[in-house]
């Protein structure tokens, strides 16, 4: 990571896709940001408790795959906003097949 602070998000989101440069990595993102649709769903539906998943479905997910596929420290810890709404970003794009062309823009080679 550079120590230069980085400060528009147009900035930090190919910052962000480096960071996620391994399928590993973005795949268990995606599996708990999914999660956080589907107890945010129950918690809709059935209240209480269920809202405390929400957050630990994503970040318990997310922080493993950084520590232990990627070898890097979670950009939630710098930017914690920006890294928020890039994970639903990164999702929603690879839901619509459209983020391999934010993958390559971003110097992340295709595996």
């Amino acid at each position: 990571m550079s120590t230069k602070a980085i400060t528009s998000y147009a900035e930090f989101w190919p910052f962000y896709l480096r960071e996620h440069a391994k399928p590993e990595t973005r795949m268990l993102h995606y599996i708990g940001t999914a999660m956080t649709f589907g107890f945010a769903g129950l918690a809709i539906v059935l209240g209480g408790w269920w809202w405390a998943l929400v957050p630990l479905a994503g970040y318990g997910m997310a922080w493993p795959a950084h520590f232990a596929v990627e070898k890097n420290r979670p950009a939630t810890f710098t930017y914690p906003l920006w890294s928020l709404v890039s994970d639903y970003r990164m999702f929603f794009l690879w839901l619509s097949g459209r983020l391999p062309g934010h993958l390559a823009a971003a110097g992340v080679a295709s595996r």
